[in-house]
Order: C-alpha cells, then sequence, then structure tokens
C-alpha cells in the first residue's frame, strides 16, 4: 500500500477511522455510531468522556481489521472533532463529570456584575446585551457557579478535541483551529487572549486550566504506548494539529478562497468561506480559525441543521423505520423517493429552522416555524420543508456574507451527510440559483485532517500544495429554471420576512413559559 495517513473523525453521530492516501482517495473506513448525548433535565445535553475514547479506540482496532490495510504504511494521525463540546479532568487527568455536549441548552441565571472598566465600556459600546448572553451560555460559568467544588478540583478545561488529543499523546494541547466556543481565546490571531482582556473576567477559566495550542499542521506529539495498546495505532506514530470538524470540512472540499461557498449539511448546519482577512459574517461574532495557517472561516450556523432529519425520523417516520429495516435498506432512501414526489416549494409548505436560539442572529428568542399548512400536506412535504428551510437559512447566510465583505460567491461546495443525496443537492442548487459541486469524497472533515497530517509530516510543503493534490471535482448540480424562480419568490416574499415578524410573539413565549 502507499503511504497513508490515519484521520479519526469523531463527529456527533459516528466516530470514524478513516485512511487517505496522499491523492487524496479513501483506502479504508471503520465507522463506531455514537449515542450523541444524554439528558437527566430538560436541555440537558451530557456524555460520558470515556465513552468517547472507547468508540474511538472501537473505530481504529475494527480499521486494522481489514484485510487492506497494514499500519506500517501510515505516516502520521490527524484529529478532528465535533466542536464546543467541553470535558473537565482533575490533576491525572481523569473527567470530573460528565461532558457538556455542544447541544447543551442550559444558562446561568444569576450573573454577577463585570467588574472594573469593561462593563462600562462594553455598555457604552451597546455592547451589554451581548456580553450577558456570552456569560449566560458559557458552560464553564455554569460549572463554576452551580458545581464549585468540581471546578475547583478542575486541573485542566478542554474541548473534547484536546481531550481526546490527551489521551492519544499525553499533552495537554489543541489545535488553535478546534478552538469554538466561550473561551477566552483571541479569534483574530489565534492565540489564547492577552492577559488584561475582558474575556478573562467574563468567563470563569483560569490561564493555567487551558491547553497549548498549535497550528494546523504542526505536530502536537507521538502516540503513547498506552494509546497505542488501546488504539491499535503504532506507538510513536506522529499527531498532527488539524482543527474541528467544520473547518475540516472547508478544506477537505477544496474551499480556499472568498469567492468559494462551503456548504456542511451536518448535525449543524454551516455556510462558510474562508479568507486570510479576518470578517465577521455577523457583527461581535467572531469568524473562526481555519484549518490552515493565517487564514479565518466567515461562518453562518444554523444550530440544529441535519439534526432535524433525525427529529423527524424519531417523531414522524417510524413507520418507514420500519420498512426501511425490514427491506435492509437506510430509512433516508425512502425520504428521497418523497423529495421526487413532492414538488418544489412543498405545496407552500414554509419552516425556519431555529429549533434553538442564537446569540444575534436568531436572537436568543428564537423558535422554529412552520406555516403554510392545508389539508393537501402530508409527512412528505413537511420532510421536504425541512431540507428547504434549512437550504433558505443557509442561502440568507450566504447573502449575509457577501454583503459584509463585499465579495461575489460564485462557486458552491457542498458536503456533510446531507450532501449524500441528489435530491437534497438538487433543491441546494435551485434554492441558491447556482450550481452545487459535490467533492469527490463524502469524508471531507476526514479528508481536511488528512490533509494537515500530510502536512505536518513533510509529505507536502505547504496546505496549497497539499489540498491540490488531495481534493478533486465530483458530481455538478445545476438547478432547473422554473424551480429557481419559484425558490427566489418563496425566499423573498415569505422566507426572509418570517423571522422579524414572529419575533415579538417569540418573545411573548420566552416570557410566559420560560423556554429556553
Amino acid at each position: 500500500m502507499p503511504d497513508a495517513i490515519l484521520a479519526i473523525d469523531n463527529g456527533t453521530q459516528s466516530v470514524r477511522a478513516l485512511l487517505f492516501d496522499l491523492n487524496g482517495q479513501l483506502l479504508a473506513k471503520s465507522q463506531v455510531e455514537l449515542e450523541p448525548y444524554y439528558s437527566t433535565q430538560p436541555g440537558w445535553a451530557e456524555q460520558d468522556p470515556d465513552y468517547f475514547w472507547r468508540q474511538l479506540c472501537s473505530a481504529c482496532r475494527s480499521l486494522w481489521q481489514m484485510d487492506t490495510v497494514d499500519p506500517a504504511t501510515l505516516r502520521a494521525v490527524a484529529l478532528t472533532t465535533q466542536r464546543s463540546t467541553v470535558i473537565n479532568v482533575d490533576i491525572n487527568g481523569n473527567p470530573l463529570r460528565p461532558a457538556m455536549v455542544w447541544l447543551d441548552q442550559r444558562q446561568l441565571d444569576n450573573i454577577d456584575p463585570l467588574k472594573g472598566p469593561w462593563r462600562y465600556l462594553i455598555k457604552a459600546a451597546g455592547g451589554e446585551d451581548t456580553l450577558n448572553y456570552y456569560r449566560a451560555q458559557a458552560e464553564c460559568n455554569w460549572i463554576a457557579h452551580h458545581q464549585p467544588n468540581i471546578w475547583k478540583a478542575t486541573h485542566k478545561y478542554l474541548l473534547l478535541s484536546g481531550y481526546l488529543t490527551y489521551l492519544l499523546c499525553g499533552n495537554y494541547a489543541d489545535s488553535t483551529a478546534s478552538q469554538v466556543g466561550y473561551l477566552p481565546f483571541d479569534f483574530k490571531h489565534h492565540r489564547w487572549c492577552a492577559k488584561h482582556d475582558w474575556r478573562w473576567q467574563a468567563l470563569a477559566v483560569k490561564r493555567s486550566q487551558l491547553p497549548r495550542l498549535y497550528a494546523p499542521g504542526t505536530v502536537i506529539g507521538q502516540i503513547t504506548a498506552e494509546a497505542a495498546r488501546d488504539t491499535g495505532i503504532p506507538h510513536g506514530l506522529p499527531l498532527i494539529s488539524a482543527g474541528s470538524d467544520k473547518a475540516c470540512e472547508v478544506i477537505g472540499c477544496g474551499a480556499l478562497t472568498p469567492d468559494t461557498g462551503s456548504i456542511s449539511y451536518g448535525t449543524t448546519a454551516t455556510f462558510n468561506v474562508t479568507s486570510p482577512k479576518y470578517r465577521e459574517a455577523i457583527p461581535m461574532l467572531p469568524a473562526y480559525p481555519a484549518a490552515m495557517p493565517n487564514h479565518y472561516s466567515c461562518e453562518v450556523i444554523v444550530q440544529r441543521g441535519y439534526w432535524m432529519v433525525n427529529w423527524f425520523k424519531r417523531e414522524f417516520a417510524q413507520r418507514e423505520a420500519e420498512k426501511a429495516k425490514e427491506l435492509n435498506i437506510a430509512v433516508e432512501s425512502l425520504f428521497e423517493r418523497w423529495l421526487e414526489e413532492v414538488p418544489a416549494g412543498s405545496m407552500g409548505l414554509t419552516l425556519q429552522p431555529y429549533w434553538s436560539p442564537g446569540l444575534r442572529i436568531p436572537g436568543p428568542e428564537a423558535k422554529g416555524a412552520i406555516i403554510g399548512f392545508g389539508d393537501v400536506h402530508t409527512k412528505a412535504h413537511l420532510y421536504r420543508a425541512i431540507i428547504e428551510g434549512i437550504a433558505y437559512a443557509l442561502r440568507e447566510g450566504k447573502e449575509r456574507i457577501e454583503n459584509r465583505t463585499g465579495q461575489p460567491i460564485n462557486k458552491l461546495m457542498v458536503s456533510g451527510g446531507g450532501a449524500q443525496s441528489n435530491g437534497i443537492m438538487q433543491i441546494t442548487a435551485d434554492i441558491f440559483g447556482m450550481d452545487a459541486h459535490r467533492p469527490h469524497t463524502f469524508e471531507t472533515s476526514g479528508l481536511g485532517a488528512a490533509i494537515n497530517g500530510a502536512v505536518g509530516c513533510g509529505l507536502y510543503a505547504d496546505h496549497q500544495q497539499a489540498i491540490a493534490h488531495m481534493t478533486h471535482p465530483g458530481e455538478r448540480f445545476s438547478p432547473v429554471d422554473d424551480h429557481k424562480n419559484l425558490y427566489d419568490q418563496l425566499f423573498k416574499e415569505v422566507y426572509s420576512p418570517l423571522y422579524e415578524q414572529l419575533k415579538p410573539l417569540y418573545g411573548a413565549i420566552r416570557r410566559i413559559v420560560g423556554y429556553p
């Protein structure tokens, strides 16, 4: 076998061990499903940190059992994970409490005023509400307030990427491109904040509790003997810094310039462009580090994204799930037929996918909405409306980024689980009114990690060279004129005004029932 890079991709729904060659071709894959979280109270989402490690080890060990795989061909390992899942560990590296998964919705109700001049400066700048929301949402603040003994015993406060890095190589370290969440991170300079930055006062975490940061494509450490025993990865193999799953997806589909948009149809759906300039898609919400040095991902998020497909399966498609099981096919293949049968626009059924609130757009009062119901509508229409609603929200994000940056986006790359559906790819092309390109592999987050692995072990001189050799075009979907015109009217006249029209009602719901 040729030289290979092992990419470990610990997403929300599964963990995958992926073997790529230096042309970006997927040589072998082992996938282990994950239970995303458990919940002991409404709105909570937690998971046993050791569960993530056990599933990672299982995925790796299954890979080595394949006849075509030879661990001797490995040149490096690179890790990419879900974002914003946090873990507290003690002085011995043992978890002190369950991981708080990114889907967790709890918030701190009682917030002491910020001390010092920052409070008045931020208030004068009109950012007091944003500051209070930021502090209320920060997991470290909730833990410090409600579980002070755990916080006192916390030696390191890590993202899932940092925790798995520690178990793989024994170092408290992480990639700069994984730092997405309520952390004192300087997004513009890709480092922990300076000593006197306001975030150190707004958050409970101290500098000593955070890991050392490494730029993408640099060596973090080597696989320890203990990790080699648990995973089967060769002892001493270099572990290369990569980035979060979304950051790796962007470079894995070859979206390197500000005129190329990257859609990720994952549990969280995102629209990204990569730029060497720091540009915020939404004011006061940072541009995240890209999975290549000195670049940024200007991003708009649909927080629940293709989580909604799983929600739909669970709540409305039990009969289809049973039928798919009898036929030994994925239930999504039955949904694909619905996309063919239901006309574009879902007979007016329109969905706004704000099943989780946001910081600014949508605001903290946001709720999901479905309007336009009539007696013609079935659950097939509802399914198509979900797919269309997510695409509408991402088109809105594209236009916001274009307005903020002044840079037209003229190419569209689409990856993530939803991109495996031809029907979803066609809907995307129709709603955006432009060609939608699918990369040569669905495993773009793993490929992005592998690109970093190849650079980090010296097999390519830099990220540009690695991306040029390891990413390739896949199938292209062009918009259908009639569908494009229909969607354009629905987007401008129905979807776009919807949030502002319903915003007062969302606020009333939140005031009356207190959720979220």
